[in-house]
């Protein structure tokens, strides 16, 4: 689609003069700064802004040759007028190597599949999040989240590691705008990291989606203290594989509408 579609369109807006381009490249190869030198700036003469957020996804067989942020940022060493940022990363379960490259600062109000190898920086137009790996997200990862991602309203989470600092000592940590919370493709460990109130202090508007057998093992079958205070924040539950008496349900999310 970039190549046979997109590439050319753009060519011919020769008298264009800012630019604002998104996209997922899912069929090779990896889009950089010499690509997009090569085909698309250097065919606009009149182009004074260019911004964009990009991410190429490949599969890969041999993982050891793989580009570093160094090597991807390096081919935007004509970019004047940004700062550029790359994110390199390697799922090795699906052998598919990730490439995120944006111009920054960041103008959309979402950031997808954000990983462990996350820069930082401050992201006040984002508002949707997606957080995606392979290693545990520890408790500072969620800290240096809230901190980077002062405005999000909605999380969704996709990790099956276990953490592995689950039992020390951390800062409470609040996301001041966050109502909205998907936990169903996570570890049991990342229920608790929100549930308990000792790490997490949520709002009181929350819309939570989850699975109910890691609900029932976080809450103790639904007894325990230290869940209790933010799971009473919750006005929307959807449980997945639902398989107990919604009584128990509705004595420990007292506010909330259960799906």
């Amino acid at each position: 689609m970039y190549d046979h579609i997109l590439v050319p369109l753009i060519q011919r807006m020769t008298n264009l003069e800012e630019l604002s381009l998104y996209f997922v490249n899912t069929h090779g190869p990896i889009i950089d700064g010499d690509n997009l030198e090569k085909k698309i700036i250097n065919h606009m003469t009149r182009l004074n802004k260019f911004t964009f957020n990009i991410c190429s996804v490949i599969s890969v067989d041999q993982p050891m040759d793989l580009p570093s942020n160094e090597d991807i940022e390096n081919t935007f060493r004509n970019f004047q007028n940004n700062q550029i940022i790359s994110s390199v990363y390697y799922l090795s379960r699906t052998n598919l190597l990730h490439c995120h490259v944006y111009s920054y600062p960041y103008t959309w109000n979402f950031y997808h599949n954000i990983t462990n190898n996350f820069s930082g920086g401050l992201f006040k137009c984002v508002r949707e999040i997606s957080l995606h790996d392979e290693r545990p997200f520890e408790h500072d990862f969620f800290f240096r989240i809230a901190q980077s991602f002062p405005f999000i309203k909605k999380l969704c989470l996709h990790n099956y590691e276990p953490q592995q600092n689950n039992d020390l000592q951390w800062p409470i940590i609040k996301y001041h705008h966050l109502i909205e919370i998907d936990l169903v493709q996570t570890h049991e460990n990342y229920v608790e990291q929100f549930l308990n109130n000792t790490k997490m202090c949520l709002l009181d508007n929350i819309h939570l989606r989850i699975h109910y057998h890691s609900l029932k093992k976080v809450t103790d079958d639904f007894t325990r203290d230290a869940t209790r205070i933010n799971c009473s924040k919750i006005i929307r539950l959807i449980v997945c594989d639902y398989t107990a008496e919604l009584s128990k349900l509705k004595d420990y999310f007292p506010h909330a509408k259960i799906y």
